[in-house]
């Protein structure tokens, strides 16, 4: 498996990964406004369409803050048939690590508050809880906020 920077021709394989992992699916437009991001990456390895397949992706980016730069993962999945095998952790820390090298000195996330397994994943890595967002989802669900810091990271590049 190989991780690397999203291009416009992933953007149809991101899409439907997409739209299999949430019930709130981005719309194409979002994923293509976003291909310039610091850490729009995605994991291609041996997959249902053979080689080169889009195996999950995640979106990050960064944000100015009073010299304090603040990177949020905004979406992260990985295909169904691809799951457990550690393709999702590998795109986080591939993308906290390009944040961290784009300035961001902390990065938050937005997960659902039912959402066991991808919260076993942040605590694993990292992230701590700072506050919970009531109804932040379509359906009604609590989202937590979730923030790492990576300032040291830098240092280590």
């Amino acid at each position: 498996m190989t991780v690397r920077p999203a291009d416009r021709a992933d953007l149809l394989d991101v899409l439907r990964i997409e739209r299999t992992a949430f019930s709130e699916p981005w719309p194409y437009a979002a994923f293509e406004s976003v291909l310039d991001a610091p850490a729009f990456l995605v994991a291609v390895g041996d997959g249902v369409d053979g080689p080169g397949t889009v195996l999950g992706y995640v979106v990050g980016d960064v944000m100015p803050n009073h010299g304090r730069d603040i990177g949020h993962i905004k979406d992260l999945a990985v295909r169904p048939n691809a799951r457990r095998k550690g393709i999702g952790r590998r795109l986080l820390r591939e993308a906290l690590f390009g944040l961290a090298l784009a300035g961001a000195a902390v990065v938050k996330l937005e997960v659902r508050e039912g959402n066991q397994t991808a919260r076993s994943l942040y605590r694993e890595e990292g992230f701590e809880p700072t506050r919970r967002v009531p109804r932040y989802y379509g359906d009604g669900e609590d989202a937590l906020i979730l923030v790492v810091d990576v300032d040291a990271w830098r240092s280590e590049a």
